[in-house]
């Protein structure tokens, strides 16, 4: 058991807590919100899949300039479940571009329900309950819309300002433990 809790630890020290990668995603969806507006839906669609590629890297520059290491330790057997996850929800985004053909805005409700699952792995990966409530929140927002028949616009904003908000908000938990930990070495 204590292995397990070092291994979650260093995963949270490593990432920070993984909030830097959700807001970033965050901000792409909002950045995919405004191409619906300027442009059409399918290229919305399409910024989406291809800045969704930058995600990682991106977070790893910004939260290198935190200061937030961005690497974990080569044994933590979580950093092959945290690449697994990546895996599955790369393999689930031609189901929500399939969906897009019918309907544009069920792209972007698809991925709402897609990488709400992959952050309720996040909750075991980093040992933080608050990943459920996101998992949660984002998986309602996708049933919500598709309920009310949101479009395109509505639906990619959701996922920006649902990611935008716990981004921040899980930086903000993982700074307070940070300053706790300090507090605690002195």
């Amino acid at each position: 058991m204590d292995h397990f809790k070092e291994a979650q630890s260093n995963m949270r020290d490593s990432y920070g807590n993984g909030s830097v990668g959700i807001f970033v995603s965050g901000i792409i969806w909002l950045l995919s919100c405004a191409v619906v507006n300027l442009y059409t839906p399918q290229k919305a669609i399409w910024f989406l899949m291809i800045g969704g590629v930058f995600i990682f890297p991106l977070s790893l520059l910004i939260g290198k300039l935190a200061g937030i290491k961005g690497e974990h330790q080569k044994t933590n057997p979580l950093g092959k479940l945290a690449m697994e996850g990546t895996i599955w929800m790369i393999m689930c985004i031609p189901l929500a571009y399939g969906l897009s053909l019918q309907k544009a805005e069920w792209f972007f409700q698809g991925m709402l329900m897609i990488i709400a699952g992959r952050y309720l792995t996040f909750a075991s990966i980093y040992g933080i309950s608050v990943y459920w409530m996101l998992g949660a929140v984002l998986g309602l927002s996708a049933f919500a819309l598709f309920s009310t028949g949101a479009g395109t616009f509505l639906s990619a904003f959701a996922g920006g300002f649902v990611e935008t908000v716990f981004g921040v908000m899980i930086y903000l938990f993982y700074r307070r433990d940070k300053q706790k930990e300090l507090k605690g070495h002195q």
